[in-house]
């Protein structure tokens, strides 16, 4: 989200520091735009730093790719940090800078009990990842970006998007997301915001949660019983199994979250999502519970 200053009621605030992503999923809601533009949000955000609540808890870093930025995604999180030093950050990554250790050293100036790096996987098999991102050899890179922060103990939430690419094989990733990430702080499933390119791809991206639910439900108790933080984000209660309630939160941005007449009588509105307002397509399964 792109705001000029820090709204400190609101539960989405984000810099967003580039239109930039090396990184092209057929999912993304906000597509990239290949412009020279670091510079401009970089000194923009600088002053929306110097401008907020010292109170304020948490604050994201998105784009885009962060990383882009180089040695001022470092800076950025240097200046927020002594500025906001009792702010959470949590920083949307792709992950694939890290796979350079010399540049994920930078870390090691930070303190790291502040952050957050959020990091998609989209499959346990390289040949899905990659055709969701659109690069090959993103999966590598991005694996091997996620060894590195562990190596430096820095705190990471993997997340998986899901989608119709994906869907099937939630359980095989859950399986391995626990044998090959056991560092990993957070795993967070979520459902797709469909706007952007995610309805340009919807043949091949689009499908409604309530027909992947026995699948994430294998997904998610398998991962719970491991003893692994995990969390079900975008997806309405209604759509999900009673047995996932307890890990549903949240999650959809004040400013862009919705409820259809329907839910309004739900007995899970004070508790459920909603649905994104951004979103073109939403499940035809859709129910109120009395």
């Amino acid at each position: 989200m792109k705001r000029d200053s820090i709204d400190i009621n609101s539960n989405d605030n984000a810099l967003f520091v580039t239109s930039r992503c090396n990184n092209q999923c057929l999912m993304c809601c906000q597509p990239p735009y290949y412009v020279d533009d670091i510079d401009f949000f970089y000194d923009k955000n600088i002053k929306i730093i110097d401008s907020a609540d010292k109170n304020l808890k948490e604050i994201g870093i998105t784009g885009g790719e962060p990383t882009l930025l180089n040695e001022r995604f470092f800076s950025l999180l240097s200046h927020i940090s002594k500025s906001l030093p009792y702010t959470h950050i949590q920083v949307l990554s792709n992950g694939r800078k890290f796979s350079d250790f010399l540049f994920t050293l930078g870390f090691n100036d930070l303190i790291k009990n502040q952050l957050l790096i959020s990091i998609p996987i989209h499959s346990d098999f390289a040949g899905d990842h990659d055709k969701i991102t659109q690069v090959k050899g993103s999966y590598d890179q991005t694996l091997h970006g996620l060894y590195n922060l562990g190596r430096l103990d820095v705190p990471v939430e993997i997340r998986i998007v899901i989608n119709k690419m994906n869907h099937t094989r939630l359980p095989k990733i859950s399986s391995f997301l626990y044998k090959q990430l056991p560092f990993a702080h957070f795993v967070s499933f979520m459902g797709m915001e469909t706007t952007g390119w995610a309805i340009d791809n919807q043949e091949l991206v689009w499908i409604d949660p309530y027909e992947y639910k026995q699948e994430l439900e294998i997904a998610v108790l398998e991962l719970t019983s491991c003893g692994v933080n995990t969390s079900i984000f975008n997806i309405p209660h209604c759509l999900l199994p009673e047995s996932l309630h307890p890990y549903a939160v949240k999650s959809i941005s004040d400013w862009k979250v919705t409820f259809f007449n329907k839910c309004m009588s739900c007995k899970y509105l004070t508790k459920c999502c909603g649905l994104f307002e951004t979103s073109k397509i939403h499940s035809q399964n859709l129910k109120t519970h009395m």
